[in-house]
């Protein structure tokens, strides 16, 4: 495998999304010494069995981590499933309890509901116009689907289309009408919508808020190990998300897949160095106990410093070579500030050698 012939060791670690959860995908890196986590899908029908018997009250949890951010404040609390399961490949399968991320599906689940609720609301006030384009119950079922699947609330939600017939009288013949005047009957069908929350359906969801899976071949990693390890992917993830942003990576036509190698090649070793001049930097800070720098507008502190926070920094400073006919070039380069030479210092390198 590419990752093994790169490293020169085979303890490489996949963490990734759901689409690694295939068999094949799963098997592939197995069979090749791999280690991978991954999230178990919700398609798969080890997730609904577990989440059958959470409604059921047969699983229970042991608290595992409690999250703190930089002012040791809890954020998170995290449990785990005391029941150990594997899925239908053998690999080893971890329930996961986030306090955090219930309160998110909760408001998620909330905010998809009340979406759908007006937009249904605003089609049966279209079906009860009388210029309504929904003449067909056919037409009006799918405009219902379309909204409940849009919103994600097809569970949550139940609807009922009824068909009314509707008479209405127009005169036969143009005219004053009188007691003679012959009128036509015309039949038309009309459809009333009406919906209601299945609370049910809803109490019964809200019991797995907050669950999610990992699916692994790793055995010699504790629970806490394999969490902690699988939340570093965000970060990871936005690393490259730099590739879209920062150096604004876009489609190209190139005749040859060897130079498209070697464009994303230089922008992959770009990335690199980015991420070894954070690194580096944020090492030092760690090492000469500096908490902070001044590096946002209006030397706001900066406790996490960047590639992009940096470069910006140094952005203003100019270097100029001054020819004077035979003579050795002088060169000049821009007076550095406080901030510059302190950003030098930490990473190793003379302010008075900077640009020369």
């Amino acid at each position: 495998m590419i990752d093994r012939q790169l490293t020169g060791r085979r303890d490489f670690l996949y963490v990734a999304d759901s689409k690694l959860a295939t068999r094949k995908n799963m098997a592939y890196v197995h069979q090749h010494q791999g280690r991978f986590i991954t999230v178990l899908p919700k398609t798969r029908g080890e997730d609904a069995a577990f989440r059958e018997a959470v409604v059921q009250g047969r699983i229970t949890w042991q608290p595992l981590w409690e999250k703190t951010d930089d002012e040791g404040e809890v954020i998170d609390r995290y449990a785990i499933s005391s029941q150990p399961a594997t899925t239908a490949e053998g690999y080893r399968l971890v329930w996961y309890h986030s306090q955090r991320k219930a309160e998110q599906d909760a408001l998620t689940r909330a905010a998809r509901i009340e979406r759908a609720l007006k937009e249904l609301a605003s089609l049966r006030d279209k079906l009860r116009s009388p210029r309504t384009r929904h003449r067909e119950q056919a037409k009006v079922e799918q405009a219902v689907a379309e909204i409940l699947a849009s919103c994600g609330a097809e569970a949550w939600i139940a609807t009922q289309i009824k068909a009314n017939t509707v008479e209405t009288f127009r005169q036969a013949r143009r005219g004053r009408p009188t007691q003679q005047t012959p009128y036509v009957k015309k039949q038309s069908t009309r459809f009333e919508l009406t919906y209601q929350i299945d609370h049910a359906r809803v109490a019964e969801d809200a019991q797995s808020d907050g669950i999610f899976p990992l699916i692994t071949n790793v055995a010699d990693l504790s629970e806490l190990e394999l969490l902690k390890t699988y939340k570093r992917q965000p970060t990871i993830e936005k690393r490259f998300s730099q590739l879209k942003t920062d150096f604004e990576v876009a489609p190209v036509y190139l005749k040859a897949v060897h130079r498209i190698q070697a464009m994303l090649s230089v922008y992959f070793f770009a990335l690199l160095l980015e991420a070894l001049l954070e690194r580096e930097l944020r090492a030092a800070m760690e090492r000469q106990g500096v908490e902070s720098l001044p590096l946002y507008p209006e030397g706001r502190t900066c406790r996490w410093p960047t590639a992009r926070r940096v470069l910006d920094v140094f952005e203003p400073v100019q270097r100029h070579t001054l020819q004077h006919g035979k003579r050795p070039a002088e060169v000049l380069v821009t007076e550095l500030t406080r901030i510059q030479r302190r950003l030098l210092k930490l990473f190793g390198l003379p302010p008075k050698h900077y640009g020369h």
